[in-house]
């Protein structure tokens, strides 16, 4: 990706505004796990590799993840979301308030289990570690309608100061499209950017600024394998558009970079930022959302928060784990582009 003198002062301005932008991030709590081990033999009771425990960390995953990459930018975050009374969600809620995040609208829901990713990586001494296996803990139930709509009613009295909502849906029930349509009703004629990122409803949400669904994503909302066919992805990427009355559509393709949708324009394809030898894809969605989000609240185009979005995840696809984006390499990445 190639920026010329002019766009990339526009976009570092639009950088330079991060820290004055105050983002509501309502959405799934999510705690991804990594157990790094030293393999050290084949086990005699089956052909596995035994590792031997050396290093273990909780960070945040999922919502929890958009939200650090909006406080490593700069951004005032505040959370709003549900927890389980258990470890996990204690361990989310401690690694906000280091950070000096207001925890204070996250809800610990009793008989939740806060979702858990945990992920198995193994190596020789000195050699690079790989992933073995991921675990996956999830809630028998998602959170109860109650817990939605406490929520969103803990929400309702930020919108008018917030600079934007950006909206996780996971699947946990921390939010839905009918409580999001309820807050877009009651946001009323604040202009603020409302963004959703879902995993799998992306065609319930209508009316909002935009989506940022991956490629995955849409094939699986129109049970539709796109592969190489870009007449198809424009399409389904138009369609989407017109039918979710949304203002902007963002598609991540991986290493085939993404594809920006807006009414009454040509889809802009945005070639990946870097390499295509990614290092870790584990959380790049998060990253580039949180980013998008974060440019549109600071007065940017679409095009120009899709370009910053993108080369943020370019960024991040070269970090080990689920990681972030600073505000310092934002800005280096652009000024070297």
């Amino acid at each position: 990706m190639k920026i010329n003198t002019s766009d990339r002062s526009a976009l570092l301005s639009l950088i330079d505004k991060f820290p004055e932008q105050h983002i509501v991030m309502l959405g799934d709590l999510v705690a991804d796990e990594f157990v790094y081990g030293e393999i050290t033999r084949v086990s005699r009771e089956a052909p596995v590799l035994i590792l031997k425990e050396r290093e273990r960390q909780i960070v945040p995953g999922g919502g929890a993840n958009a939200a650090n990459n909006l406080v490593e930018l700069g951004a005032r975050v505040t959370l709003v979301g549900g927890v389980g009374d258990d470890a996990a969600g204690e361990a989310l809620l401690s690694y906000f308030r280091n950070k000096e995040v207001s925890t204070s609208r996250v809800i610990k829901a009793l008989g939740y289990t806060t979702p858990m990713k945990s992920r198995i990586l193994g190596g020789l001494s000195h050699w690079q570690r790989q992933q073995i296996v991921r675990i996956d803990r999830e809630p028998a139930q998602g959170l109860d309608g109650k817990t939605r709509r406490k929520l969103s009613a803990s929400a309702i009295p930020l919108l008018g100061k917030a600079s934007a909502l950006l909206i996780s849906d996971y699947g946990f029930g921390s939010t839905d499209a009918s409580e999001v349509e309820y807050l877009r009703r009651r946001a009323g004629n604040h202009a603020l950017p409302l963004t959703v990122d879902s995993r799998y409803d992306l065609l319930k949400y209508s009316r909002l600024t935009a989506a940022t669904p991956n490629e995955p994503e849409l094939e699986a909302a129109y049970g539709k394998k796109i592969g190489n066919n870009l007449e198809l992805l424009h399409q389904l990427g138009q369609k989407t558009l017109r039918r979710q009355w949304l203002r902007a559509l963002l598609v991540t393709r991986g290493r085939d970079g993404m594809v920006l949708f807006e009414a009454r324009r040509k889809p802009e394809h945005i070639p990946i930022f870097g390499s295509d030898q990614v290092t870790d894809v584990t959380g790049a969605g998060d990253t580039v959302m949180a980013v998008f989000t974060l440019a549109l609240a600071a007065g940017a185009t679409f095009l120009q928060a899709a370009h910053l979005a993108n080369c943020a995840g370019g960024l991040v696809v070269m970090k080990r784990g689920t990681a972030t984006v600073s505000r310092h390499e934002l800005e280096e990445a652009i000024r070297n582009a």
